[in-house]
This record gives structure tokens, C-alpha cells and sequence, in this order.
């Protein structure tokens, strides 16, 4: 595998990371994932655009995010994957440097990673919808920056698949936030509720595709947060993501969501979802 590094392409198994990068040691980082069909990237530009907002929101300066997207494309076809669906995942950290909590100096180099692979879609459960558990929101008060820091999404994922859940959906303060790797939507009467976009929560580019849908499609939206004790009266639940795409769920811990299938809204979502995607 051909991975980018440090401004270079090497293969994978040449990679060597210090083990005084500020990411291993504390996490001090940022990354994101896209997503490509035969080439062509789904919102490339928004990806950017929220990558460089984390890079500023922890402060970490000195990467040339313009050359770094043509280094990402070329990932593709350096693994034989332009023709292909695939994901690509980039880390940067903030460096190697003597373990201290400040920052280290600025002449510090950050640490750029990015490497691409095979995206498999998860078909069978976009038609058949998913299982879900709720789980307490335990993580820190900048869900809104795609840091490094995920051991409670790691957790509450974990305890998901020992469920065998799909996905772990966080509750704070009672009210609905998001999944552990995913944006949530419930729809009740047709109208689709989403949590407003806060420190708490990622501002997902799926969901800002998925909402902007609803505009064209005429579906009523409504910002506002939902009471985890409401989940059981919703008609529809689904869960959205780079990978994940539009997910119905039918299942929320031992109850149906609706009837126990994947609802209208949702199916006529995850179909405009689809024909937006690359051709």
C-alpha cells in the first residue's frame, strides 16, 4: 500500500512515527475521512473546509492544505483504486518533540499522514435498517473539532457491538446528540428533527447534505434537540456518515422504531442521497 507521509509517498510498511508525536502521547491532533466512487470524491471542498477549521480551533499552523488535497487524490490511483469505491483516511498531528503539555516551538513540524482503501458500502443494512443502543454522552465539550480524542466514542462503540448494535447513540442531559461515528435524524409527522449544531456535536457533512435534500424535497425540518425519552414515539430514526451513509434504524435497545422497517422519508432520502453521489 502507497500512503502519503510527511510530503513524501511511501509504501506503508516505511512509515515510522516517533514515538514522542504529540499524537500518541496526547492525542494533540486532527483528521477526517472522504469518501470516492471511481475517482471522483463526495464534497471534497466541505471536507476541506472542516479540516482547516479544526487545524485552526487547536491551533495547529504550518500545513499547506491545497498541496495535501492533490496528495489525497493522488492516493487513488497509486493504489489501483480511481476505478474503484474508496475511502481515504488523513491525520495531522502537531509533532514530535520533548513530552510537555504547552506547545511544543513553533519551527515543530506537524505530522501528516493520509492513506487510501477499499470502501465497501454496507448495502444489506441500507435495506434492511439497523439495531441501535443509547449510551450516557461522557465525551469532552468539543464534539465540534475531529480531533484525536475518542476514547469514549471507542467505548461506547465497543459496547454497541456486544450489543450487536450497529451503532451507539450519545444522550446528554437527556436529549439525543449524536452516534459514536455518525449523525443522528428522527422523524416525527413527517417533519425531520435534527440537534442544532453546538460544541457538541460534529458538524457533519453528510448531515448538511442530507438536510439541504430536505429543502429540495419539501420534507419539513426542524433544528432542535430531541428527548431521548421521545425516541420510542418516533416514526423514523435513521443515523448518517461518510461510510454509513443514509442508515434507517429499526431498532433502538429492545423496541421497534415504527413498524420495525426502514419508513418513507427515510427511503426517499437514502434514494436522493444516492443520486447525488459521483457518477
Amino acid at each position: 500500500m502507497t500512503v502519503y507521509f510527511n510530503g513524501e509517498f511511501v509504501d506503508k510498511d516505511d512509515v515510522s512515527i516517533s514515538p514522542d508525536d504529540r499524537g500518541f502521547v496526547f492525542g494533540d491532533g486532527v483528521y477526517e475521512v472522504m469518501r470516492a466512487d471511481r475517482g471522483q470524491f463526495f464534497r471534497m471542498d466541505a471536507h476541506v473546509r472542516r479540516l482547516r477549521r479544526s487545524l485552526r480551533e487547536i491551533r495547529l499552523d504550518g500545513v499547506d492544505l491545497e498541496a495535501l488535497r492533490g496528495a489525497v487524490e493522488q492516493l487513488l490511483p497509486r493504489n489501483g483504486l480511481d476505478d474503484r469505491r474508496a475511502k481515504v483516511y488523513l491525520q495531522i498531528t502537531r509533532g514530535a518533540a520533548p513530552r510537555r503539555h504547552a506547545f511544543p516551538p513553533p519551527s515543530t513540524e506537524p505530522t501528516v499522514y493520509a492513506r487510501a482503501s477499499v470502501n465497501e458500502p454496507p448495502t444489506e443494512k441500507w435495506e434492511q435498517g439497523v439495531k441501535v443502543i443509547l449510551r450516557p454522552d461522557q465525551r469532552w465539550a468539543r464534539c465540534d473539532i475531529k480531533s484525536l480524542n475518542y476514547l469514549p466514542n471507542v467505548l461506547a462503540n465497543q459496547a454497541a457491538m456486544e450489543a450487536d448494535a450497529y451503532e451507539a447513540v450519545f444522550v446528554r442531559e437527556g436529549f439525543v446528540t449524536e452516534g459514536s461515528h455518525s449523525s443522528v435524524l428522527a422523524v416525527f409527522d413527517g417533519t425531520v428533527c435534527a440537534h442544532p449544531l453546538t460544541n457538541r456535536l460534529l458538524p457533519s457533512i453528510t448531515r448538511d447534505a442530507v438536510l439541504s435534500l430536505c429543502r429540495d424535497l419539501d420534507i419539513p425540518v426542524e433544528e432542535t434537540p430531541v428527548p431521548a425519552a421521545d425516541l420510542p414515539e418516533a416514526d423514523e430514526l435513521m443515523v448518517l456518515g461518510t461510510t454509513t451513509g443514509v442508515m434507517p434504524v429499526v431498532q433502538v435497545e429492545d423496541w421497534a422504531v415504527g413498524d420495525g422497517t426502514p419508513g418513507a422519508v427515510t427511503r426517499e432520502l437514502q434514494a436522493a442521497f444516492h443520486a447525488s453521489e459521483p457518477a
